[in-house]
């Protein structure tokens, strides 16, 4: 699984360059064959151009690296970091960079390195006054904090990615569950209506039965049962409509806020 194949590399990168820009520190984002899946932020030439450009300065750039974990200082001094980007306990690469130095420099001891690498002294200071400088716990506490927006943010892409489907069938089932809960409103007022024509039909009766006096008795009773009858029904219909009308609203919410991230996920 690479990072690449659930989220949009875009979103990785702006925060990178938000990061960089913010706190001065070079960044750039690898996946777990290493392979450079965002663009460098705010690399200066100090490294880039003079150290890691000539033969002997790569040669211990690549010695230190190794020998680094977390963060962790180049043979020139700059501190740098390295921070896992983790998904399910799967490692799935890696925010790197740095290149900041923890403390103002001794541009007499860069000279002397620049001599021992091969480089002109004087292009090598100039490279290094560029470099920016912090403290120690301020470069920790930066990588930290970008290690835990960066993980937060592919493990987010990585749940929508992998509920996606279920999302789906999700919304499918709200939208049934929508058109069920008309057909059963559709169907109470169909009943409400023909317990409202038995009403006024065993109404009538009762008159009928009252107008041909003992003989409609009977028939008086059988009216009057009817009545009763109609009566459960519309108490029973009136609160069949309650549930159904707070269900329906229950259900519009869900519908609402899937079609709400719908759309803001196509205007991303």
């Amino acid at each position: 699984m690479q990072i690449k194949d659930f989220m949009d590399l875009k979103k990785l990168q702006e925060i990178q360059d938000k990061f960089s820009n913010s706190t001065g520190l070079a960044a750039i984002s690898v996946d777990s064959n290493g392979e450079y899946i965002t663009k460098g932020s705010n690399f200066t030439d100090f490294c880039m151009k003079y150290t890691r450009g000539c033969p002997e300065g790569n040669r211990r750039c690549i010695k230190c690296d190794r020998e680094g974990t977390g963060t962790y200082f180049c043979h020139a001094g700059l501190m740098d970091f390295s921070v896992d980007i983790v998904v399910n306990d799967e490692k799935l690469g890696a925010i790197i960079g740095g290149q900041v130095l923890p403390n103002p420099p001794d541009e007499e001891r860069f000279r002397s390195i620049a001599q021992e690498l091969g480089i002109d002294p004087e292009q090598y200071v100039r490279a290094l006054r560029k470099v920016p400088v912090s403290t120690e716990d301020k470069i920790r506490s930066a990588a930290e904090l970008l290690g835990i927006i960066v993980n937060q943010l592919v493990n987010l892409e990585y749940f929508k990615f992998s509920n996606a489907d279920r999302l789906d069938v999700l919304q499918k089932e709200i939208q049934n569950s929508t058109d069920l809960i008309q057909a059963i409103n559709d169907n109470t007022s169909h009943l409400k209506s023909i317990a409202n024509r038995q009403k006024i039909l065993s109404l009538n009766a009762s008159i009928e039965a009252a107008r041909s006096g003992e003989a409609g008795l009977g028939f008086a009773v059988v009216a009057k049962s009817m009545q009763d009858l109609s009566s459960q029904s519309a108490v029973i219909y009136n609160d069949i409509e309650k549930s159904v009308a707070q269900i329906t609203k229950t259900t519009s919410i869900l519908a609402s806020l899937f079609d709400e991230n719908a759309e803001n996920e196509k205007n991303r």
